[in-house]
């Protein structure tokens, strides 16, 4: 293999589900959110005893869940840190000789490009390791109080983002005008913030 592009994960598994049967040594994996491959049941059962090292921005700590799940791997022994960098959607690097990319998620699946080109795996891995060195540990981050953020305020967050008015953005999440302001009032407490600016330069900052 050398270069190999596939299409969803039913594809991915069919193609290249054996590589993670032959993980020695190490993995990594760097995504955007827990929304990864490497979250499935068969990868996570075969890390067993590897050094496991993952890594996220704050978007995976949005959720209550997905905060107990990145704490309940950590405690098994998986390395942890959280990037204010951006990262890529998903890449996993295993035993620096293979490398599965993956693309944005669609309606239809996932696009996932698998390569065990040295240079390229090469490549990549050092650019991992480097936004792991800038990275913090799980508990370190925690430690540092970012604020916990409901799924409900991900779309509030968004509309500030896309500069909405109040009307029109109440409008697009489906609530009264008088919801919608409370939801931005109650964002911009949880963030420590005194006006909407602020709200979503701090937001911006943690990566939220």
């Amino acid at each position: 293999m050398e270069v190999v592009t596939v299409h969803g994960d039913q594809e991915l598994i069919l193609r290249a589900g054996h590589l993670f049967e032959g993980v020695r040594d190490e993995f990594v994996c760097a995504a955007v959110d827990l929304d990864t491959w490497s979250r499935r049941p068969a990868p996570n059962r075969i890390l067993t005893g590897l050094a496991v090292r993952k890594l996220f921005t704050p978007a995976a700590l949005i959720g209550e869940p997905d905060r107990l799940h990145l704490r309940q791997i950590a405690s098994k022994g998986v390395r942890v840190r959280i990037s204010s960098s951006p990262l890529p959607h998903e890449t996993i690097i295993i035993d620096r000789r293979v490398m599965i990319l993956a693309g944005e998620a669609t309606p239809t699946g996932r696009q996932y490009t698998v390569t065990t080109v040295p240079t390229l795996v090469g490549g990549v891995h050092a650019l991992f390791a480097a936004a792991w060195d800038a990275a913090t540990d799980l508990d370190a981050y925690f430690r540092g109080e970012i604020p916990h953020l409901d799924p409900a305020d991900r779309p509030v967050l968004r509309a500030l983002a896309d500069g909405l008015t109040d009307q029109t953005a109440a409008r697009r999440l489906g609530v009264s005008l008088r919801t919608y302001r409370r939801r931005v009032a109650d964002l911009m407490t949880k963030l420590d913030a005194d006006s909407r600016f602020q709200a979503g330069h701090r937001a911006g900052a943690l990566g939220l």
